[in-house]
Parts: C-alpha cells; sequence; structure tokens
C-alpha cells in the first residue's frame, strides 16, 4: 500500500502524527525535536531539500560509498542518501542506551559460556543441539577466550514498532553495515546540509572511534610499547571494502589482506616493503570460517594459516575473536529473556521480536501451523530456500516449508512480522513515509560497553525487503541530541608541551606496495595509449581528407605501432592486417571500448581503477576521485563509422587531461614515502617501455623520404615533445637530434635518461638490507641500464649502412634496454611484492649472463 506524502509548506502545527508512525503513537503527540527538525524542511522548501539531497548523492558518488563499484564493472550504485535524519532525544536514547549495553553484556557472556564451561547447556537452559548445530560454532575455539571479553564489537538491528516500542531484529558480530558506514554517512550530512545542525545539539561520534582504539591497545599482549594494530579486509572485490578502507583511514590502521599475514613461531607477521613486523592486534572484517584455512575452512584464500595457534600461544588478540559470530544465531533470541533473568535476575530491556525455535516440538508445532503468518528463517544461511513472505506463500511453498522444518527441525525459526515504523523520507520532491529499521554500534570499555550515540538507518517502502537482505533502500544519518553542549572530541593523541614526539610510519603491505605499483604503470599505460590513438586520428582525418598517399603510408605505420606498443595482437600487424589497414575504424573502436580487449583504453581504465580502489587510503581523496570518475564515465557514445568524426578525438583530450590531472595530485599530495616511491617507480618504468616499444615501431625501420618526416613528427607528437624539438632544433626533422631529446636528454622528462636517472634515485631510496654486503639486484639492474645509456651516443645510433632497411644499432640499444626494465620489473616485484620468495634469496645479483 502506497504510503502518504508530506507537501512541504505544510504547516507544522497541522502534521497529521498518523502519516510518521516513528514520530508519535496514539496516546502521545509528536516530539519537539521531529517539530523542530519538520518545521526547518518545512522552510527550506522542495528546491532547496533537493538541492541538499542532490550534494549529498553526489559525494557518496565522488567518495565511492557505498558499495564496491568494481564487483561488477557496469553495476549500478543501489544506495540513496536521505537527507532527513532520524532523530532520538537523550531520555529516549538513554534507555536504549541502558538496554543495547545490558544486551551486549549479555551476549559476552554467553559467548564465553559456550567455548567455555557451557554452563547453560549443562543447566538445561540452552539446548545443546541450538549451539552445536550453528555454523559459526566453531570446535577449535573451544576454549580460547579464557578471562577476556570476547566481544569487542556488537552491532544489533533495531526496529520501532507502531506502538513506540523498539524490538531487536538481529544481532551482529560482524555486521554488513559496519560503523564506518554512520561515520560516513555523518560526514556527507554535515557537508551536504550543515545549516540543519544549526537548531539541534547533536551527539559527535568521535567519543565512539576514540573507545575503540583504545579498546583495540587494551587487547595487545605487550604493553610496553605501541602496539602493531591491522584492520584485516577480504579485500577490493568485498562489496562493504569502502566501509574497510574507510575505517582503517579514519584509526591510523594498515588495511591488510591474508596473504599479506603469516604465522612464524606462533606470532602474525605483516609482510610489509621493509621486512616482516610483528602483529599485536587483528581487528578483522573476516568471517569466522575463512579466518583460518589450517583448522576451519580448508579452501579459504582470505585467511591466515596458523592464526589460531597464535592466538592460543597468547601472542596475538583478534577483534572480534574468531568464533564470536555464534550472537548471530537467531535461535537464541527465543532463549535471552530466561538467560537474562537466570544470570542477572533482570528483565531484558530490550526485547527481541517474537521468535519460536523449531528444535523444540511445541514451538515448531505452533510455527507449522502458522507458517502463513511468520517470517521463517534458518539459523544460518542456507542454499535453495523458497521465499517466506507471511500471507503471500503458495501451496508449494507451504509444503515445501513445511519439509524442509521436519526433516531439520533445529535448523530453523519462526519470527513475528513487524508492522515497522514509518519515518519522514524525501523522495521526488516530496516528503513520503517509509518503514525504517536502525543499526547501532557497540565497542567495549573494561568491564562493560560504550554505545555509538548514533547509527545507521536505512528505510524503504516495503518493510519485508528490509527485513530480507542489507541492500537497497535510502539511507539515513542517525541522531542523538544531548541537552549539553558535546565537547569536542577528536583522535588526535595529545602530548605533553615539553615531550619530543617522532613521526610514526606505518608499514606498507607488500600487497599495497604492489597495486600501487600497477596503478603507476596503468596511469601511465592509459595515457600514453590515449596520446598515440590521438595522433592516429588526427593523420585518419587527413586521409580522408587530403586523401595523400604519403598520409596513408604514415596513418598504416602508425596503426601497426599501436599494436606493437598496447600489445593487442594481431591487430594491425597478422593476419588480416591489410583489410584493417584500409579500414581502421572496427579495429580502433576496439581498442577504444572494448572493456574484454586487453591493452585497450576500457581495459587499462578498469585495472587502473582496480589497482587504485585496493589502495585508496593511500591516494589523495581528489586523485581517487579522478580515477573512479575516469573508470565510470568512459563510455564513448559512438559507433564504428563515427570514429573519424572527431567525437572519439574529444574524448581522448578530455581523458588525457583528467589522467594528467591524478599525475599532477599524487606527484604534489603525496609524501615522498614509500608508497609515492612505488607508484612513480611503475610510471617511470611503463613511460620507458612504452617510448621503447614506439621507437621500435616507428624509428628502428627505414622510411622512404617522402614519409619520414611525417613519422617522425608523429612521434614526437604522441611524446608531447614537438612543440619542445621545434623550439630546441628549429625545423630540422633529424633522427639523431630527435633521439638526442627522446633518449639521451636526462633533464627531460619524456626521455629514457630521465627515466632511468629517476629510477635509480627512487630505487635507491626504497628500503634495503642495510647490513648485506652484497649489491642489491634491482641496483645494480639500474646501474647497468646507466651505464650502457652513457657508452651510447645519439649520433652513434642514427647510424647505419647505406641499404640497410633499420638502424641496427638503434635496435639493438632498444632491446637491451627493454630486456633490462622487464627484469628490473620482475625482481621488483619479487623482492617487495611475492610472499613465496625470501628478500635474501634476491639481494645477490649473478654477475655473468646479465643481458
Amino acid at each position: 500500500m502506497k504510503q502518504p506524502s508530506l507537501p512541504l509548506n505544510l504547516d507544522i502545527d497541522l502534521l497529521p502524527a498518523e502519516r510518521f508512525s516513528a514520530l508519535s503513537t496514539v496516546d502521545t503527540p509528536v516530539p519537539e525535536q521531529w517539530q523542530q527538525l519538520m518545521a526547518f524542511l518545512s522552510r527550506l522548501g522542495g528546491s532547496g531539500l533537493a538541492k541538499r539531497c542532490k550534494d549529498a548523492q553526489r559525494l557518496l558518488k565522488e567518495n565511492g560509498a557505498i558499495h564496491n563499484v568494481f564487483n561488477s564493472p557496469e553495476a549500478p550504485r543501489d544506495w540513496q542518501f536521505d537527507p532527513i535524519p532520524v532523530v532520538f532525544s537523550s531520555t529516549e536514547w538513554q534507555q536504549m542506551e541502558r538496554g543495547l549495553v545490558q544486551r551486549a553484556e549479555l551476549l559476552n557472556r554467553i559467548v564465553q559460556d559456550l567455548y567455555g564451561p557451557r554452563t547453560l547447556i549443562r543447566d538445561g537452559i540452552v539446548p545443546a543441539e541450538l549451539a552445536f548445530a550453528h555454523r559459526h560454532f566453531l570446535l577449535p575455539c573451544n576454549g580460547l577466550f579464557g578471562a577476556t571479553s570476547p566481544l569487542s564489537l556488537y552491532a544489533p538491528d533495531l526496529a520501532k514498532g507502531r506502538d513506540g516500542s523498539y524490538w531487536v531484529l538481529s544481532d551482529s558480530a560482524l555486521p554488513t553495515l559496519g560503523g564506518g558506514y554512520a561515520l560516513e554517512s555523518r560526514l556527507i550530512m554535515s557537508r551536504s546540509f550543515p545549516q540543519l545542525f544549526e537548531p539541534f545539539q547533536v551527539h559527535r561520534l568521535a567519543m565512539y572511534f576514540l573507545a575503540l582504539r583504545d579498546h583495540l591497545s587494551s587487547l595487545s599482549p605487550q604493553q610496553e610499547q605501541e602496539p602493531c594494530i591491522i584492520l584485516l579486509t577480504p579485500g577490493p572485490d568485498h562489496p562493504s571494502f569502502f566501509e574497510h578502507a574507510y575505517l582503517a583511514s579514519y584509526l591510523g590502521l594498515p588495511l591488510v589482506q591474508g596473504g599479506d599475514l603469516v604465522v612464524r613461531d606462533n606470532r602474525v607477521w605483516l609482510k610489509s616493503v621493509d621486512g616482516l613486523r610483528q602483529v599485536d592486534v587483528i581487528l578483522r572484517r573476516l568471517v569466522d570460517e575463512m579466518c583460518d584455512p589450517l583448522e576451519l575452512r580448508g579452501d579459504s584464500l582470505l585467511g591466515i594459516p596458523g592464526l589460531l595457534e597464535a592466538v592460543r600461544s597468547g601472542q596475538v588478540a583478534v577483534a572480534n575473536p574468531v568464533g564470536s559470530q555464534i550472537i548471530e544465531n537467531p535461535a537464541l533470541m527465543a532463549f535471552l529473556p530466561t538467560i537474562c533473568r537466570h544470570w542477572r535476575d533482570e528483565d531484558l530491556l530490550l526485547p527481541s521480536v517474537a521468535t519460536w525455535w523449531c528444535g523444540q516440538a511445541h514451538e515448531c508445532n505452533y510455527v507449522l501451523d502458522h507458517l502463513d503468518e511468520l517470517t521463517i528463517r534458518p539459523i544460518h544461511p542456507l542454499p535453495g530456500l523458497p521465499q517466506s513472505t507471511p500471507g503471500q506463500l503458495t501451496a508449494q511453498q507451504r509444503q515445501q516449508w513445511r519439509q524442509l522444518i521436519l526433516a531439520n527441525p533445529h535448523l530453523f525459526v519462526g519470527q513475528q512480522l513487524m508492522e515497522l515504523a514509518t519515518f519522514p523520507t524525501f523522495e521526488n520532491n516530496e516528503i513520503v513515509a517509509r518503514r525504517g529499521i536502525s543499526t547501532f554500534y557497540l565497542t567495549a570499555q573494561r568491564d562493560s560497553y560504550v554505545v555509538m550515540p548514533g547509527g545507521l538507518t536505512r528505510v524503504h517502502e516495503d518493510g519485508s525487503n528490509l527485513l530480507a537482505n542489507n541492500e537497497g533502500g535510502r539511507i539515513k544519518d542517525t541522531w542523538v541530541l544531548t541537552e549539553e553542549q558535546d565537547k569536542q572530541v577528536n583522535l588526535w593523541l595529545q602530548a605533553h608541551p615539553n615531550q619530543l614526539l617522532r613521526p610514526v610510519f606505518m608499514p606498507l603491505p607488500s600487497r599495497c606496495a604492489e597495486n600501487l605499483f600497477w596503478a603507476g604503470r596503468y596511469a601511465e599505460r592509459t595515457e600514453q595509449t590515449c596520446r598515440l590513438i590521438r595522433s592516429i586520428l588526427t593523420k585518419l582525418y587527413e586521409v580522408n581528407e587530403f586523401h595523400d598517399p604519403d598520409d596513408r603510408q604514415s596513418l598504416d605505420q602508425l596503426l601497426r605501432a599501436l599494436t606493437h606498443v598496447t600489445l593487442t595482437y594481431p591487430g594491425f600487424t597478422g593476419e588480416g592486417a591489410d583489410k584493417k589497414l584500409a579500414d581502421p575504424r572496427g579495429e580502433l573502436h576496439a581498442l577504444a571500448c572494448d572493456s574484454q580487449r586487453i591493452g585497450s583504453l576500457r581495459s587499462s581504465l578498469i585495472s587502473l581503477g582496480q589497482s587504485a580502489y585496493a589502495v585508496r587510503d593511500l591516494l589523495p581523496e581528489d586523485g581517487w576521485r579522478i580515477v573512479d570518475n575516469l573508470r565510470q564515465n568512459w563510455h564513448p557514445r559512438i559507433s564504428k563509422s563515427q570514429i573519424g568524426s572527431g567525437r572519439l578525438l574529444k574524448n581522448i583530450n578530455e581523458l588525457i587531461v583528467q589522467l594528467s590531472g591524478f599525475t599532477g595530485l599524487t606527484g604534489e599530495n603525496m609524501s615522498r614515502e614509500t608508497a609515492w616511491l612505488l607508484l612513480n617507480i611503475g610510471r617511470r618504468i611503463e613511460r620507458a617501455l612504452n617510448l621503447i616499444a614506439l621507437l621500435q615501431a616507428t624509428l628502428v625501420p627505414c622510411q622512404q623520404n617522402s614519409t619520414e618526416a611525417q613519422i617522425r613528427e608523429a612521434v614526437l607528437s604522441t611524446c608531447n615533445s614537438l612543440m619542445v624539438f621545434r623550439r630546441r632544433y628549429r625545423s630540422f626533422m633529424q633522427l639523431s637530434l630527435i633521439l638526442e631529446l627522446l633518449i639521451m636528454d636526462e633533464h627531460y622528462p619524456r626521455s629514457l635518461a630521465y627515466q632511468l636517472h629517476q629510477l635509480h634515485k627512487h630505487i635507491c631510496a626504497l628500503p634495503h638490507d642495510k647490513l648485506s654486503q652484497q649489491p642489491h639486484q634491482d641496483q645494480q639492474l639500474i646501474d647497468e641500464a646507466l651505464a650502457e645509456l652513457g657508452r651510447t651516443g645519439h649520433k652513434k645510433l642514427a647510424g647505419r649502412a647505406e641499404g640497410e632497411e633499420e638502424y641496427p644499432l638503434l635496435r639493438v640499444f632498444l632491446e637491451s634496454q627493454k630486456k633490462r626494465l622487464d627484469l628490473l620489473s620482475d625482481t621488483l616485484m619479487q623482492l617487495y611484492f611475492s610472499p613465496s620468495v625470501a628478500p635474501q634469496q634476491l639481494r645477490s645479483a649473478p654477475q655473468e649472463g646479465r643481458p
């Protein structure tokens, strides 16, 4: 049924409370905070609210929130931001806060008991099969927790009923929507809608994250020095990777994957560019059973082999500990009131939604008799289940559910369908009523818990959609008001005025180093491909306009060069090349737009986006936005027949400008630490290799005098060097002069010499084994390349015997340089990125057999 809407010019005194059931009940008026909020929105008007909503959506897009956009390259974003927050008064929040803390303490003790003495099972309060049959009860974790608080983090989903009471719909130790989403939501709200905060005193969220960081530090097995705390993520393909990266950046933690970690001597070590570093605390975002392939799921490629043994030995702490997801068993909800009275001698302050566990005969019969009235859920995800929407089951679906429950009754629960309260939501320039669910976040602090004074609310027209999944709908910021001025809190440590502070550099994980290296390479590869295609499109226009045979020959040579540079064979060089050369539009269209063609512009942009996304917390914010915008928006809407019309050329020019912007942002806004060094090393290697490939395909072969000048001019233009060449050498288009500029000039940023000198400088600055007396292989390779360059002269390279069809010395020199650069790239990957090769095995370079 369609929810009623509220015109924005409505007098707040005439607001019908029943339209928004979250605002009031039959016996209570609209709370004062909601009256103030709706009055402010009414004064703002539809156009003003629409503008703020558009600003918020733009910020979400620029920040890469909320879902991973690289999982499916063409997938749209599912989330929409709603500018009307959910507001809790201080009185209402105090009651809810007590209930949340009580529930967290209770669940913490349950986890401790189920993996310890199991008094709940021994005393008959909780049936054994309720716990042992759940996927997240992990026998290897038995006795793992000891006296520690196993539940470091807790996030329940709450819903408000039409009677004004709150009910817990689910409990989570590893929520799909983590606390970083709430932080991002608040940031979006404050930037797009700052005026809305003025009439209210809204609790800040920083205190919660300060408590979280303090708690993580307190978990460290060693307290003598600053602990090494990391955030473990499944990786960029996870839908919530944005939140993982955002939270790691906010807390100042390295973001790592399982492949970045190794267990040795019952200790967890982070494989970083400068060696192994012991890890003290792991804040994980990886599901329980994937954490340790040795003791849990053997097919897990995301976990850390030996992690549980390291935890048992007390050498590392994990938050939340492996095994704590047992609290997500919905069957526990049916027993929480009894457990609370048994242990705490008090009632549960925040009741759960009415739940019947089918493992008990009486409750199972009740569920079977009311299949049409209840939501049927497995205690953990099971494949192939029919839909369970109360009141909408077909006879076949009812029979399927009956058979499934009777076969394994302990695996299912029935839950009462709640009629969710509605919140005011801005859609299509009007305020409408939408049903909502709020997620709240708690972190352990000493013997109790701290609740984030806020949260994240999702709203949807269909309440059952919110209950069924965690995707879709709109997100809302959630406010908690305070009667006093909220004090400024931030995560910066305070130092004594006389305290000597030294910079602390976080270790750079090998995976991050590799992604930075390839981000630099893909950025440069994309730009150079753009420049070469631009030269070809310009020459194609001249061929079509003037029909000069020399232009035709020059175009054919440039097209062959495009295939060699992009490695998109057969392209314009293999079988059927004559046909493609006669009409190059189809191949050019594929090289510009085909995302499945390795080496195409579209493919390179996707690869750049994937590499940059994996290290977005290490890149300048605006630099990441450029990459995200490029990957999403590079969809030239042109057909093959329109290739020579100028539209593609315009798109190419815009792309070059944006790529240059990314280069400038990373160059001027990144500290000259290891991350920047590897990004720039990747760029320099790629620029050198692209230049070599271009020169091999265009200047090494001898051309006819009539086309030679055109080819050389196109090469200079592709290298963005034509104006420099003209200014320096006037009108003499001699090969030796071109080689002097593009190969020998160590002060020219486009030359090969400049790339080699920069590589030497950056490689020497990388962390090496300072105690080693042997030469480092990466340094030796670049030294040899520079030495060969120093023995070479541009005039010598431009020499050839009469009758020769190529410049042989130039060919040999370029081939030698290419081999060294390829070997240098492989060596860097083995030294800094490869976990299977010990660094000391690569420190020494053999003295013979070097190409």
